[in-house]
């Protein structure tokens, strides 16, 4: 395995392109530095292609059978950000945009393959669009991932080193609103407020929330109106959805769909709709088994296991019914916040448990 400088300057090559969602330059670029360290560590040179534009890496297995490393390269920051918060390791804490969720995943995962004495077995997919939904992502994650035992996804791991065994569903939503622009001071009455229905449909979807069964529904960004003196014709509103079960998301976007508009006249169009099915945890029971045995050999402490709110890749593998386990990344804290931080000695520890947990699926299957 790489020793510990080769891991932080695998890390920092990563880091130090910037990879935001969408900006296919950035990406082309860090998908070739990643290129370079996937063939070093996997003994084998990926394919790098694109679809609609949006690039991926794909590295298929060779050997029967076999697991699938699914993972991605965007990340939810801007370009310059690297000149806000530029990469530093300072008392084995790295820091930097992208460094939790979840570069430093991938060089987990290119580092227990490096380590593994199976990586003919192991394929590798990382996509360049997770962070905004996978709208490319989802087809290649459903295309390669049928036919493995099992898929590892190294988002990060969840606090104390936890594995995540199940995530919920989530749903976005871009709610437009039309209405009429008139006036506010001379005839405000020949408008129909925007805003204002806005209004009224925020309160509706609030209502729907269901704490009991875990149901969020949180409207997010909002925007309306031209100017501060004219009646708005338009607003447009981004919801946020997330539960446990499919029936809790159809229950959601069937209210939402079927909502009327409080002001006559006015219209209410949906866009979008349910983005991800949750990860049931019971797809990943044996492999939890074998994860937590490795993790005894390595000397790692003992394996737990988590169940979170925010989705991933993992949701559309444990859909296909594959045994599915995510958070297998980096130990830190702040994925999507300025004080991101990775734990820098657990990236080898980590990467070692990792193997090892190829290598007993591999030998043993999930069948016992």
């Amino acid at each position: 395995m790489p020793d510990h400088d080769a891991l932080v300057e695998w890390l920092r090559d990563l880091v130090e392109v910037e990879t935001p969602s969408g900006d296919i330059e950035a990406l082309d670029e860090a998908f070739a530095v990643l290129g370079a360290q996937v063939e070093s560590a996997f003994g084998r040179r990926p394919i790098i292609s694109r679809v609609s534009g949006t690039p991926y890496l794909y590295l298929p297995a060779v050997a029967q059978p076999s697991v699938l490393v699914i993972g991605h390269l965007d990340t939810v920051w801007p370009r310059g950000t690297l000149a806000e918060i530029p990469f530093t390791v300072i008392d084995e804490v790295a820091r930097g945009p992208g460094v939790l969720d979840m570069k430093a995943g991938l060089v987990i995962a290119n580092a227990a393959a490096a380590h593994c004495e199976i990586p003919e077995h192991v394929g590798l997919l990382v996509t360049g669009d997770e962070e905004i939904g996978s709208p490319i992502g989802r087809g290649l994650v459903e295309s390669h991932a049928p036919g493995h035992l099992a898929v590892f996804v190294p988002e990060a791991a969840a606090p104390g080193g936890a594995v995540k065994i199940a995530r919920k569903g989530v749903s976005i939503y871009q709610l437009a609103i039309n209405g009429r622009e008139a006036h506010a001071g001379l005839e405000p009455e020949r408008g129909l407020n925007a805003t204002v229905e806005m209004g009224a449909l925020i309160g509706d979807l609030v209502a729907l929330q269901d704490a009991d069964l875990g149901t969020t529904v949180t409207p997010t960004k909002a925007r309306s109106g031209v100017t501060g003196n004219t009646i708005p014709s338009d607003a447009l509103l981004h919801v946020d959805v997330r539960a446990w079960s499919q029936d809790e998301l159809d229950r959601v976007d069937d209210a939402i769909r079927a909502r009327v508009p409080h002001i006559v006249g006015t219209e209410l169009i949906v866009h979008g709709g349910i983005n991800r099915p949750p990860l049931d945890p019971h797809t990943s029971t044996r492999l939890v088994e074998l994860a937590r045995e490795a993790a005894v050999e390595v000397g790692m402490s003992p394996l737990v296991t988590a169940s979170v709110g925010g989705g991933s890749d993992a949701n559309f593998c444990g859909a296909l019914g594959i045994p599915t386990l995510d958070g297998v990344g980096a130990c830190g804290e702040g994925a999507h916040a300025r004080h991101e931080w990775v734990d820098v000695p657990s990236l080898s520890l980590r990467a070692r448990w990792l193997a090892r947990t190829w290598e007993l699926v591999v030998e043993r299957g999930l069948d016992g």
